[in-house]
C-alpha cells in the first residue's frame, strides 16, 4: 500500500471509532475487533492489498509493541484506586505471579506433550501467552481513575503486574533453549532476573512516580501561577522510570505500572494534607491540578492510535496461521483449561462469579506480541520463529473474537446480579 493509502485507510478507522464510539459501547463487539476485520479483509487473507512478515519486521515489531504497552501499563497505573492496602492488592498479586507460574507450567507441558516442541520453546511460548494484556482489555478494566470496582481493578492491576512478571519465563524459556546465560545451576536467572528484575523494577518504579509527584506539587504550591505541562511530564516519567530501570537490569514494563501507581499515590496523598483534596464517589480526588489526572486522557488517546494500528498490522499477518491446527489447540486450552485453573488454584476462596469472570476476560493481545518479537530479535531460529509466530498470532487473534464477543453480555449480566 502506498503512503497516502494509509494515511486514508488510518484516518477513516479514527473517525469511525470517534463518532460511534458510544454505540460500539452497547453492541457485543469491540474496537478491535473492527480493526482486526478490516485488517483481514485488506490483507492477504482477503484483497491482498497489503501483507505484514512479523518475522522480517520483528524489530520495528518490537519497538512499536513495547511503547504501546508502556503507556497502557502507566495509564492502568494512574487509575488505580487509593489508598494502596495490602487486602485489596492480594487478590491480583496472586493473579499476577502465582497465577503466571501455574499457567506457564500448564502451557508448557501443553506444548511439550501435546505441540511435540522443545522443552525451551514451551516455557517460552507460555511465557509468551500467559500475560494478560492491559492495550486490548479495555472494556474489562478501569474505566476512570479512582473506579474501586474490585473484578476491574484485579484485572487491570494483573495485566499491569504480569507483563513485568512474565519476562523471568520469557529469559528461562531463552534459557533452555541455549540463546541466553541462566547461569551455573540457574543461579543468575534465580537471583538476577527473577528476583532482583521484580524487586528492582517496582522499587525503582515507585521511586520515580513518587519523586515527580512531590517535585509538582512543591511547584504548584510555591508558584501556582506556573504553568506544567503533565503530558509531557507522564511521558516524561514513562521514560525515565523505564530506562533507568532497564539500564540495571530490571523490569522496565513493572517500573512504569509502579510508577503510575505511585504517581498518584503521592499526589492524592499531598492533596489531602494540603486540604485540596475532597471525598467523592470515586474516592479521594484533588481539588488542585495533578500530572496523573491531566495526562490520563492524552495517554488514553496515544493507546487507542496503537491498538488500532498494531490489530491492523496483525490482520495482515493473518496467512501465518489460518491453516495450523497448532494454534486453534493452543488458545482453546489457554482459554478453557490453563487459564481457568491457574485463576481458581491462585485465587482460592471468594465470589465463584468474580472469580469465573476473571478466568473467562484473560485478553491476549500487545503484550504477547512484544514478547514474541523479543526472543526473535534475540536469535529465535528462523524455523521455530515461524511455528511459534503462528501459534501466538492465532490466539491472539481468536482471544480479540471470543473475548470481545463475550466481554459486553457477560458483564453486563454480571453486574445486574
Amino acid at each position: 500500500m502506498a503512503t497516502y493509502q494509509w494515511f486514508v485507510l488510518i484516518g477513516c478507522l479514527m473517525l469511525a471509532r470517534g463518532l460511534w464510539g458510544t454505540p460500539i459501547a452497547h453492541l457485543p463487539f469491540t474496537s478491535a475487533m473492527i480493526y482486526l476485520a478490516v485488517g483481514l479483509v485488506v490483507g492477504p487473507f482477503g484483497l491482498g492489498i497489503f501483507s505484514f512478515d512479523l518475522i522480517t519486521e520483528a524489530p520495528l515489531l518490537e519497538v512499536l509493541t513495547e511503547v504501546a504497552v508502556l503507556i497502557s501499563l502507566f495509564s492502568a497505573g494512574i487509575k488505580m484506586p487509593v489508598p494502596v492496602t495490602i487486602q485489596r492488592w492480594l487478590p491480583p498479586i496472586r493473579l499476577a505471579w502465582l497465577a503466571m507460574a501455574i499457567s506457564v507450567l500448564l502451557m508448557t507441558l501443553f506444548c511439550y506433550y501435546v505441540l511435540d516442541l522443545p522443552l525451551g520453546a514451551g516455557v517460552l511460548l507460555g511465557a509468551t501467552l500467559a500475560p494478560t494484556d492491559p492495550v486490548l482489555a479495555s472494556d474489562v478494566q478501569l474505566r476512570h481513575a479512582g473506579d474501586k470496582d474490585p473484578v476491574r481493578f484485579a484485572l487491570s492491576s494483573e495485566a499491569g503486574m504480569n507483563d513485568g512478571s512474565a519476562f523471568p519465563f520469557v529469559m528461562l524459556g531463552l534459557g533452555l533453549l541455549g540463546l541466553h546465560d541462566l547461569g551455573p545451576h540457574g543461579l543468575h536467572w534465580l537471583g538476577l532476573e527473577l528476583l532482583w528484575g521484580t524487586i528492582g523494577g517496582l522499587a525503582i518504579g515507585s521511586a520515580c512516580g513518587a519523586g515527580l509527584a512531590r517535585m509538582s506539587h512543591a511547584l504548584r504550591q510555591y508558584r501556582p501561577q506556573h504553568e506544567v505541562l503533565d503530558d509531557l511530564m507522564g511521558l516524561g516519567l514513562i521514560a525515565v522510570s523505564y530506562g533507568l530501570t532497564v539500564s540495571v537490569n530490571a523490569w522496565g514494563f513493572l517500573a512504569v505500572f509502579a510508577a503510575g501507581v505511585a504517581l498518584r499515590q503521592t499526589e492524592l496523598t499531598l492533596a489531602a494534607r494540603s486540604g485540596k483534596a475532597v471525598v467523592t464517589d470515586k474516592g479521594v480526588e484533588p481539588v488542585q491540578d495533578t500530572i496523573s489526572a491531566n495526562s490520563l486522557l492524552f495517554k488514553e488517546h496515544l493507546e487507542r492510535l496503537s491498538e488500532l494500528t498494531l490489530v491492523l498490522l496483525l490482520g495482515g499477518a493473518s496467512v501465518v496461521w489460518i491453516d495450523d491446527w497448532r494454534g486453534w489447540a493452543t488458545a482453546l486450552f489457554l482459554f478453557f483449561v490453563a487459564r481457568p485453573v491457574s485463576v481458581l488454584l491462585a485465587l482460592g476462596r471468594g465470589s465463584t462469579q468474580a472469580r469465573v469472570i476473571i478466568a473467562w476476560f484473560g485478553v491476549r493481545g500487545i503484550g504477547s506480541l512484544y514478547y514474541l518479537m523479543y526472543a526473535i530479535n534475540h536469535g529465535l531460529p528462523e524455523p521455530l520463529a515461524r511455528d511459534l509466530t503462528g501459534i501466538t498470532v492465532a490466539v491472539i487473534m481468536l482471544s480479540i473474537v471470543m473475548h470481545g464477543t463475550s466481554v459486553t453480555p457477560l458483564l453486563d449480566r454480571f453486574w445486574r446480579r
